[in-house]
């Protein structure tokens, strides 16, 4: 068993691909023409390759001397190209690997295409060979998922005349081998999966237009132009213009002969040939094989299939898009591909399932439920009407013309409309009638009528996806008289004479198609096994991008709602599923199944989320509702015993609750344990034994005496709860309806085994985890209802129309007038925010303020409704600021900017009445946002690190709460940190308190006294009431009235009507007519005796303007205590706490906070309560699925068929890491990590840049601000003292740190994608120590990698070399990933990889991993590596400016110095890891000597202690060193110099045990991996359950708050 840090033993139960999967035989048969690529095969083994082996390689020596330095590169030699093309590149055979993978990835990562290929490209006489390798590193890009198009862009004319050159390659004498055809088709799914370039767009288009139609046939066109009468003007005008070029040229042109009119079409025909010939070979391949042609014949060709099921992704691809889709269906549908994929050898054969089920899903889009030129979705009604339209026209024809067909005709539509009904009319038919019925071949001659009228039944062949049914006159006499008119396919395909191929054309055309909605709902929310396994479906984690999946994609464009909704939900499901595996698998096999002498299943072993099932019975079958064949309910009770499990287990079982999900497993071993050769053969089904999944849903949970526990519907009264009795438990469950019909019609009809009769083990997964079927429910309805987003959101949600449209100054409505309330400081702060406008201060009654003083109101201006922050992703603020300026030099003058200041009314004489103020300076940029958000429309803000993005957020909801009071606003975050952080700072404004409620778990982690939850603000309002009506009696004493008036809420609203505002009116009206008695206020007040305890005296007598003032003052303090009695007054007639905290979320809370996913969790709850917002705003939207940002927007139904949403606010960073997605192939392959945040940047959405930060030094923040606009520092990093003194201890503020190999070896993974750097941990820990014996606290330092592997083995050598000194660890180690959203003043950061870049080439990753530190960064890894990373340049060359050794200043020996910034003082270069760590051991040596003689030679005046033996709290800590100081057992301990992490031991069980259980946690290649939870690893015994609990309390990474029920 191999030893693994950070891990202890590890058992490799899932076995996973490495990063980049070398084949075994790779070093055994190396490429012709290649001398030297043995270097670069793998070592022994076989798993990967070493940097030292890319050194040696002979590409790596290539890429140096061609295009390794700008002169090299100059000199361009295309034999060169064509010579690693046909010796490197090129892929012969007939298996599934397209390109040689490694190859491929030295090249790219070499920069061959941006430094080599690129520069010399020239359309003109570029060889063949050279627009392939260009296809080839594109692809890559695209596999590793960097920017592949941002190269090209220099050249923006060469680029266009680089795709025509692609497109005309299919025209070249030279024919492509089908790895090339596979890899020329990968780039065109690429190309068209970036329409959101420009450059890309504007060619690529092309080959989807109208004129694509003169590619069809002659019927299909004028079925097409009859169906949609609006494109026959632009057809005819096509038409036009290319006969008169025609014309001017001298020359006949045939259209359908043109390139980009017949690209698609013979790209088709192509792949319909290979399919048809090519795919399962015959006798005839094999070509020089000729020897082995008869064992060839039969077999199938993987590249043919590969190549195959690459054309279906194609064409779904095309399909799912409404530009691509449009004109490009017909051609489908006229050529039929979707039949003759149904009727291949391929689609049944066994090595053809990924091909079928993408041949489904093509079949599915193609006649997906819109009106493809109007984009309008088609309802059910409108879909089941055309069907029955297009099946009458069918009979009328066939009783017309087809006399065999006479029965058919008369038949009701719903006795034949079924697949199987149609067939069987049809067979009566002859071969030859059926052509004639397909192809419709009439005499020649004109049509009659007659038969016109029935070519009205092929006409609406088309109807579902059009939508409309057409009378014979749209057709009449437009057609040519001798055409064979309107055929469904052209009698010129070879396909018409097979029998099977019409009557697939006929059924596939006249059957009525589930809708979408019912399959949805007849769907189960569960998975099951055959699902689970399916790895076309679910894909196990070594997905690398070389295949393709049968999985939708969330790209740029959405052809309606319910397809944005059931990508997502067929996505979210799946990712759901491989969650759910990866559990099972972890869970079963610590049972130990096996058969006993009976035959039946026992388990020896034990596991803690799983449990052997005692009895499982079901207990009640409901009747279907109506129109449903489904039971409306199935329920089962479940038997099992807790007995053998320790009582912290036992408290886990026994905490099921309502709700909580869980699965029926059936397990059943092999009689013998399978031999090493059946293990390698068979599936992870057959090694557990399992052979059901069901998932099921706790109604309720009983203990032994049959006692009812954890019951939440008030069934049981919280003083009668007992705990529960005995060890058996009885679970009551809904099992899933869907399921169980499907199971007992197998069961029924087909003899199937009764899967609910062989359940023996049930399982449970930890409830933040198990979630999904609550958002799987919730996106399910959203299918069920009609949908209404905002019609201002729509088009754009969708990814159409006018990207600017929904911006506040393109929206009705707008907010004339602004109040800021505090937004602004000062008077200055008003003009530095508006450096463009001339502003001038005026009061309330327009007189110009020379001394103006916040709050401000400002009305828009014309200028301001005409331009606002916002730019699209692709304007660079520069631009609008140079034309502003020249605007400026043009001679136009500032516009003037008129700004309010006016007198807030006084808010009561007592310092809590006092409103709260905002301290925050804003920028300009802050400024616009903050405008932006409160006009109604989408506002989209981009912050970058440390640029305040959630002190804009909360300054737009005060400001917000403010102008209009009346709204309600919806906050939705990622996590509960963010969350929290942002309600925070909201109870730090001038919003009260009453009108916050934040829902969700992570509300108790809030760092305030006050109780924001349903239930504390319930409370709390029901104590303020008794404090108000307190004050009410107290007022009524002051005015001699009876108390009993502060007896209720209904008795204080009467009392202040009759007494206290009566007075207050008779007081007004007084002072009216004595304004010019100074005194007067100050004798008359009616309720000066209540305000007697006043800190200050209200009236002074000496100006009745300001005794006015502050009596309004007193008067708006009253009538604040009654608006909240009255406020209060539900609380006092609703009697239950759930009554009132509905009434609390639904009608009196302002603003409502919660994460999105307690948002998908709870919509129904929503729904049901009548829950109502009015605005939207999300922080960290660039890390929320796009489903759970879209969900929030619908947490309330629509009204009178129109949404109620007016604002929606998002806030995010798209330049930072994306949603966490576990399963690699949804991430890469259906871009399941897409935001809607980034989405909407990439459709050019403009937005909001913050461009001040306020975090690190510049120096440092210089590392990550090319990525943005024009990012600049604020005032107080440039002005700080803290950030201009030098680290102390350090030469350099930042520094790159170039590790060597240690003790012969750099990077290593264990298991697959677990990498580890032992030098790296190394050195940083000896950096750590030395950063804390210099006295830097512990919790401003913060240890960051980028893999998983390293972040457990960094964590063992901080223990081994830490622990023995006492020294403290530090604030964090951790990943970036988890970083992402902190700081702190020093970030040691470790990239561990030094074989491949890895995914630290995604730049979003170097940003986060680049913004996190304050004041110092020091980043450990391979030089040599990662300065070659094309994607990483503008940071590593700015890294690279200053030396790679570490620069110490060994003389400073105290955090605290005088050494300015830029001062390196005197430098002590680190030459290696040997040298750091003899340097801390020096100094370690030093600190024990010191800390031994001041324990052992105390002042004179003091007696002598005697030394107590094995405490080292004893030995008094030497102040600003490394904490407490060594006990007297470390008096002898032999230091190591070098700090090897190999000589580590975990003598302990428990840590033994810890850093296997996060090992299993986090094995995956990223931390998004770090989700997954911790993992119990069970066996015999107890002691790894104890190990758990202590991991979880000790040494466990705080809990990912992304999810929360």
């Amino acid at each position: 068993m191999p030893k693994v840090y950070g891990t202890g033993v590890f058992e490799f139960r899932h076995p996973r691909a490495a990063e980049y999967p070398l084949p075994a035989d790779a070093a055994a048969a190396p490429t012709v023409g290649a001398p030297d690529k043995a270097a670069a095969a793998a070592p022994a083994g076989g798993a990967s390759i070493t940097l030292l082996d890319i050194q040696r390689d002979r590409l790596t020596r290539v890429a140096a001397e061609h295009w390794g330095t700008t002169a090299a590169a100059a000199a361009f030699d295309a034999g060169l190209v064509k010579e690693i093309y046909a010796t490197e590149l090129r892929v012969e055979g007939r298996g599934r690997k397209t390109v040689p993978l490694h190859r491929v990835m030295i090249l790219e990562v070499s920069q061959y295409l941006e430094n080599y290929l690129w520069p010399h490209f020239d359309p003109a006489d570029t060889s063949f060979e050279h627009v392939m390798s260009i296809i080839l590193m594109v692809n890559e890009k695209f596999r590793e998922n960097v920017a592949a198009w941002t190269c090209f862009h220099d050249r923006k004319d060469a680029f266009k005349g680089f795709l025509w050159r692609v497109l005309k390659l299919k025209e070249e004498e030279r024919a492509l081998n089908m790895a090339e055809k596979t890899n020329y088709l990968l780039f065109m799914i690429n190309a068209f999966q970036s329409l959101e370039d420009e450059l890309v767009r504007e060619t690529i288009l092309q080959l989807v237009s109208i004129k694509l139609w003169h590619t069809l046939s002659f019927g299909r066109l004028q079925m097409e132009l009859c169906l949609n009468p609006e494109l026959i003007k632009k057809w005819t005008k096509i038409k036009r213009k290319e006969a008169k070029e025609a014309k001017k040229s001298d020359q006949p042109t045939n259209p359908s002969e043109m390139l980009e009119n017949k690209f698609l079409r013979n790209l088709i025909e192509e792949f319909l040939e290979i399919l048809d010939s090519k795919v399962i070979l015959s006798s005839q391949d094999g070509g020089e094989e000729s020897v082995l042609n008869e064992s060839l014949s039969g077999q199938v060709d993987e590249s043919c299939v590969l190549y195959c099921e690459r054309f279906m992704e194609f064409l779904i691809d095309m399909l799912s898009q409404l530009p691509t889709r449009r004109f490009l269906r017909p051609l489908v549908a006229d050529v039929a591909v979707v039949a003759k994929c149904h009727l291949s050898a391929l689609y049944t054969h066994e090595k053809g399932r990924l091909f079928a089920q993408l041949v489904d899903l093509l079949q599915f889009y193609e006649g997906f439920e819109i009106n493809d030129h109007s984009g309008t979705q088609l309802g059910d009604d409108d879909v089941l009407q055309a069907h029955y339209s297009r099946f009458q026209a069918f009979q009328l024809l066939a009783f017309k013309q087809v006399p065999k067909l006479r029965d058919f005709a008369l038949s009701s539509i719903g006795s034949l409309h079924k697949r199987v009904d149609l067939t069987k009319k049809l067979l009566v038919l002859s071969d030859e009638e059926l052509r004639d019925l397909v192809c419709n071949k009439c005499g020649g001659g004109k049509p009659s009528r007659a038969f016109r009228l029935t070519d009205l039944g092929r006409v609406l062949i088309e109807l579902p996806s059009m939508g409309c049914i057409l009378e014979s006159s749209k057709i009449g006499d437009s057609l040519d008289a001798s055409a064979e008119t309107l055929k469904l396919i052209s009698e010129e395909d070879p396909c018409t004479e097979r029998r099977d191929f019409l009557i697939e054309v006929l059924v596939a055309f006249f059957e009525k198609r589930q809708s979408q909605k019912d399959a949805v709902n007849a769907l189960p929310l569960y998975p099951n096994e055959q699902i689970m396994w399916d790895e076309s479906l679910v894909p196990s984690i070594n997905y690398s991008g070389e295949g393709c999946l049968a999985l939708p994609k969330l790209n740029l464009q959405f052809l309606t709602l319910h397809d944005y909704l059931l990508r997502n939900f067929n996505l979210f499901r799946l990712e759901s599923t491989y969650e759910i595996r990866e559990d099972i698998q972890e869970a079963v096999p610590h049972l130990h199944a096996y058969i006993n002498n009976e035959g039946d299943t026992a388990f020896r072993g034990w596991s803690r989320m799983a449990v052997p099932i005692k009895q499982f019975k079901i207990t009640e079958v409901k009747q279907p509702n109506i129109g449903e064949v489904k039971p409306s309910a199935v329920t089962a009770d479940v038997t099992f015993s807790i007995s053998s499990y320790r009582p912290q287990i036992k408290s886990e079982w026994n905490a099921l609750k309502e709700h909580d999900v869980l699965f029926l497993l059936s397990i059943r071993p092999s009689f013998e344990p399978l031999s090493s050769e059946e293990l390698a053969k068979s599936t992870v089904p057959e090694r557990l034994g399992l052979q059901y999944v069901r998932g099921c849903e706790v109604i309720e949970i009983r203990d032994e005496e049959g006692t009812l526990m954890n019951d939440f519907t008030g069934r049981i009264k919280r003083e009668e709860w007992k705990p529960p009795k005995g060890e058996i438990r009885t679970v009551k469950i809904a099992l899933d309806t869907a399921q169980y019909h499907i199971d007992a019609t197998e069961t029924a009809e087909k003899g199937a085994e009764n899967v609910y009769g062989t359940f023996n083990v049930l399982m449970r997964r930890k409830p933040k985890e198990n979630n999904f079927k609550a958002i799987l429910e919730s996106i399910r309805d959203l299918m069920n209802e009609t949908c209404v987003v905002p019609d201002w959101l729509h088009n754009i949600f969708l990814g159409y129309g006018n990207p600017s449209a929904a911006q506040w100054i393109n929206m009705p409505d707008l907010l004339e007038v602004i109040d800021f309330k505090d937004t602004f400081v000062d008077a200055s702060h008003v003009q530095q925010s508006f450096p463009d406008y001339e502003v001038t201060f005026v009061n309330s009654d327009g007189t110009e303020n020379l001394h103006p003083s916040p709050p401000f109101k400002i009305r828009l201006s014309k200028k301001m409704r005409e331009s606002s922050h916002a730019l699209p992703g692709n304007v660079n603020s520069n631009s609008t600021a140079k034309h502003a300026d020249d605007m400026a030099d043009g001679g136009s003058q500032k516009e003037k900017l008129i700004v309010e200041t006016y007198i807030p009314a006084d808010p009561g004489p007592y310092p809590q009445d006092k409103p709260k103020q905002n301290s925050v300076r804003f920028t300009p940029t802050q400024i616009g946002a903050i405008i932006s958000g409160i006009q109604p429309g989408l506002t989209m803000v981009v912050g970058p690190p440390g640029t305040g993005k959630t002190d804009t957020a909360v300054q737009i909801l005060n400001v917000l709460y403010h102008n209009c009071p009346s709204q309600r606003t919806l906050i939705i975050t990622h996590s509960n940190q963010a969350l929290n952080d942002l309600f925070e700072k909201i109870m730090q404004r001038d919003v009260p308190a009453r009108y916050l409620l934040r829902l969700g778990q992570g509300e108790q982690e809030l760092a305030t006294d006050l109780d924001f939850s349903r239930q504390g603000r319930v409370n709390a309002m029901l104590v303020r009431r008794l404090e108000l009506l307190g004050e009410v009696s107290k007022l009524a004493r002051s005015l001699r009235l009876p108390e009993d008036v502060g007896y209720t809420c209904e008795t204080a609203a009467y009392f202040w009507l009759l007494h206290v505002y009566a007075r207050w009116e008779q007081f007004v009206a007084a002072c009216a007519q004595n304004e010019d008695k100074p005194t007067f206020v100050k004798d008359r007040f009616p309720f000066s005796e209540f305000f007697s305890d006043t800190p200050q005296p209200i009236f002074t007598g000496e100006s009745f303007e300001k005794d006015m003032h502050a009596a309004k003052g007193c008067f708006k303090h009253l009538s604040t205590i009654f608006q909240e009695l009255e406020e209060c007054r539900a609380f006092e007639l609703l009697k239950s706490t759930v009554e009132r905290a509905n009434y609390l979320m639904t009608k009196q809370a302002k603003i409502v906070a919660m994460t999105c996913t307690h948002a998908a969790l709870k919509r129904r709850d929503f729904l049901q309560l009548g829950f109502k917002f009015d605005n939207l705003l999300m922080e960290e939207s660039a890390q929320i699925l796009e489903i759970e940002t879209f969900i929030p927007m619908l947490l309330q139904r629509q009204e009178d068929g129109h949404a109620r949403l007016k604002r929606c606010i998002l806030i995010g960073d798209h330049h930072q890491l994306p949603p966490v997605v576990k399963n690699m192939a949804f991430q890469k392959y259906s871009h399941m990590d897409q935001s809607l945040f980034t989405r909407f940047v990439r459709l050019g959405v403009p937005y909001i840049e913050l461009n001040a930060q306020g975090r690190a030094r510049p120096s440092i923040a210089r590392l990550y601000n090319w990525r943005y606009r024009e990012l600049g520092d604020l005032p107080y990093v440039r002005e700080q003292e803290i950030f201009h003194k030098a680290n102390a201890g350090f030469s350099f503020d930042y520094q790159l740190v170039d590790v060597p190999d240690f003790r012969g070896r750099g990077e290593s993974a264990p298991s697959p994608w677990f990498y580890q750097n032992e030098g790296e941990a190394e050195y940083i820990v000896s950096v750590y120590i030395y950063m804390r014996l210099i006295g830097y606290p512990a919790n401003k330092i913060s240890i960051l990698t980028t893999y998983n592997g390293q972040k457990l083995l960094i964590r063992d050598v901080i223990n081994r070399r830490c622990k023995p000194w006492n020294i403290e660890p530090p604030n964090k180690i951790t990943t970036v990933d988890k970083f992402q959203g902190q700081q702190n003043d020093f970030i040691l950061l470790s990239l561990v990889r030094t074989r491949f870049v890895g995914h630290l080439r995604d730049v979003r990753r170097l940003i986060v991993a680049m913004s996190r530190a304050r004041l110092g960064l020091y980043v450990f890894c391979r030089r040599s590596l990662f300065e070659q990373c094309y994607e990483l340049q503008p940071t590593f060359q700015i890294l690279l400016q200053r030396p790679d050794k570490l620069g110490l200043n060994l003389e400073e020996c105290t955090p605290f110095t005088e050494r300015p910034l830029g001062e390196t003082g005197n430098i002590h270069y680190v030459t290696g890891i040997e040298d750091i760590g003899h340097l801390v051991n020096l100094r370690l040596e030093h600190l024990r000597q010191m800390q031994f003689m001041q324990y052992y030679a105390p002042q004179a005046n003091e007696p002598s202690l005697a030394v107590p033996e094995n405490n080292a709290d004893a030995i008094p800590p030497e102040n600003g060193t490394a904490g407490s100081a060594l006990n007297n057992t470390n008096q002898h301990m032999v230091v190591e110099e070098n700090g090897d992490a190999s000589d580590t031991v975990i003598s302990n069980k428990m840590e033994e045990d810890t850093v296997k259980d996060g090992m299993m946690q986090e094995g995956n290649m990223t931390d998004e991996g770090d989700g997954k939870g911790d993992v119990a690893t069970e066996d015999n015994g107890g002691e790894h359950a104890d190990a758990k609990e202590k991991i979880d309390e000790e040494n466990a990474e705080p809990k990912d708050k992304m999810e929360e029920e």
